[in-house]
């Protein structure tokens, strides 16, 4: 009967010990972690990108969609499109180079009305060389002004979240070419 004891008392003792250790590191990492956190940093840029599906530097070619149809186009209901759009200083397509808007957008209403855009910014300029932006939204094409959501982001731009509203500098609707002036602003550490 004393050695159940006593293994019940040793038991008791070391789960005590073992909690309090536990609480201890937690609260040193914790402590760490609060001391090492970065400041939250708000960005804003503006940038143009150019969504090509015909021409010499084509940059967007649908790659699905409802059958039976002759030719795949944004305006269809499940059409989906995918991207590697290049990003510019200006509206000029050979301004400098911001980087890649890279992808897919899909028309996800039947009424070919909003186009579902899930892409990553890629940036190749000097001070963001190697980060991105993931962008995700309904982007409602008959509005002037849309608004996507910035989820996440790498490199220069981890933990980002932030919003982009964007409009339509250039619609060449014959053509199917466009350019999309883009207003950004994320926060991010």
């Amino acid at each position: 009967m004393a050695s159940k004891f006593v293994s019940s008392n040793v038991v008791t003792l070391v789960l005590s010990l073992s909690l309090v250790a536990i609480s201890t590191c937690m609260e040193i990492v914790t402590t760490n972690s609060l001391q090492n956190q970065k400041q939250l940093k708000q960005t804003n840029f503006v940038f143009y990108m150019h969504d090509r599906e015909s021409g010499d530097s084509i940059t967007t070619v649908p790659i699905a969609g409802i059958r039976p149809v002759k030719k795949w186009f944004l305006g269809r209901f499940g059409t989906t499109f995918v991207i590697d759009d290049l990003l510019t200083e200006t509206p000029d397509w050979s301004s400098p180079a911001v980087g890649h808007a890279r992808g897919i957008y899909v028309n996800s209403a039947v009424a070919g009305t909003d186009i579902h855009f899930l892409f990553s910014l890629v940036f190749t300029n000097k001070e963001f060389n190697g980060s991105s932006l993931e962008i995700q939204g309904a982007n409602e094409i008959l509005r002037r002004f849309r608004e996507v959501s910035v989820v996440s982001g790498t490199g220069k731009f981890r933990f980002a979240r932030g919003y982009a509203i964007f409009d339509n500098y250039f619609v060449d609707m014959k053509a199917l070419n466009a350019v999309l002036r883009w207003n950004v602003t994320v926060l991010h550490y």
